[in-house]
């Protein structure tokens, strides 16, 4: 069974910064994807930034240049590093594996004040 465990998030003013990490833990494959998504009030969930243990990141255009993703594959966890942030950054994100099936985690709370 995989679990996934966040930390990080928070309340923070425009043009400030958080740090998310997440670490996977239980059956996981060598080769996987870790991720985060974002979900904002009356929105769907989107990508923010992912990362595999093979390929380098891939960000969404609206996070680039101001968010980076990292990972640590001998503690399966990875960071996000968010950086001047805007209140449309706001929103519940979730960390994300794909190995043998997609899980998730449950969420943490970043809320970005104008």
């Amino acid at each position: 069974q995989v679990q996934l465990k966040e930390s990080g998030g928070g309340l923070v003013q425009a043009g400030g910064s958080l740090r998310l990490s997440c670490a996977a833990s239980g059956s996981i494959l060598v080769v996987n994807v870790m991720g985060w998504y974002r979900q904002a009030p009356g929105k769907q969930r989107e990508l923010v930034a992912d990362i595999s243990t093979v390929r380098g990141p891939n960000y969404a255009d609206s996070v680039k240049d101001r968010f980076t993703i990292t990972r640590d594959n001998g503690k399966n966890t990875i960071y996000l590093q968010m950086n001047n942030l805007e209140p449309e950054d706001t929103g519940v994100y979730y960390c994300n594996l794909q190995s043998r099936g997609e899980h998730w985690g449950q969420g943490t709370q970043v809320t970005v004040s104008s």
